[in-house]
């Protein structure tokens, strides 16, 4: 399984940003010592403090405790007609995916990560007819192969009005595209980006999330802009879905909606 993209110290770190508490503040309100954040910041782990600093910052701390210590392991089944393409990007990875209908063959591209070849290489395998690529967000790492794609493949890319990138189409959030029989609904969530834009999935056979770098496996991407705001925003438009649809994610591996509700230490 691909690695979870944060551990406990990167949780914490997100929160202190996103509430904009620093050591000495988070220290206080948690009623531990400034040395004590410190050490958890870095990695070094310590359950009670942990637990305090957890409270105190708004996490839950026994989701925070199960990802230190290595018990929050997402598992998700693999899809036959969804491929998570991985590929590295100035020293971490970055996860892109193709959707399928096993009849039709029609297809979706999602992201397209540092190489086009690993995805090409499925299009091929499987005999895909590409609709189109449609991009969560604008960041580098996510549209690094975007010209390479199109220019194989020979077909649009798609990005939101509120984060449009060169080269692309752009829609609007509640747009519905498809890949054969399969819906691709279009749901506005910000806060790693002003445009950031999860794809729901609907078909007979799968149902599945791409939502880029919104949240992650027992984490959620950095958040740039309203912290609350950005919360509420993934629980209405991301966690209210069906407890068994897929969250595919921009880094790490995939989980599902059920999984995060029960163990993001966020929600």
């Amino acid at each position: 399984m691909i690695p979870l993209e944060d551990n406990f110290a990167d949780v914490l770190g997100k929160a202190m940003a996103g509430t904009g508490l620093g050591e000495t503040t988070a220290a206080k309100r948690a009623g531990l010592e400034a040395a004590q954040v410190r050490a958890l910041l870095e990695g070094r782990f310590q359950e009670d403090a942990a637990r305090a600093l957890a409270s105190a910052l708004g996490l839950r701390a026994e989701a925070l405790v199960r990802l230190a210590h290595g018990s929050y392991r997402p598992e998700v089944p693999a899809p036959r007609n969804l491929a998570q393409v991985t590929t590295a990007f100035g020293g971490m990875t970055v996860n892109a995916y193709v959707l399928w209908d096993a009849e039709s063959r029609g297809a979706a591209i999602f992201d397209t990560g540092a190489e086009a070849g690993p995805i090409l290489d499925v299009v091929a395998r499987e005999q895909l007819e590409v609709a189109g690529i449609f991009l969560t967000h604008s960041h580098a790492d996510h549209i690094h192969a975007l010209a390479e794609l199109q220019g194989a493949l020979g077909v649009d890319a798609w990005s939101s009005q509120f984060e449009p990138v060169r080269g692309t189409k752009t829609f609007r959030p509640g747009e519905v595209f498809n890949a054969g029989r399969h819906f691709i609904r279009t749901r506005h969530t910000p806060g790693h980006s002003a445009g950031g834009t999860t794809f729901v999935i609907e078909g007979k056979k799968i149902r599945a999330a791409i939502v880029g770098d919104a949240l992650f496996a027992g984490s959620t991407g950095g958040i740039r802009g309203n912290y609350a705001e950005a919360l509420q925003t993934i629980q209405h438009e991301i966690l209210s879905l069906p407890e068994d649809t897929i969250i595919c994610p921009g880094h790490g591996p995939m989980t599902t909606v059920g999984q995060e509700k029960a163990s993001n230490p966020f929600f």
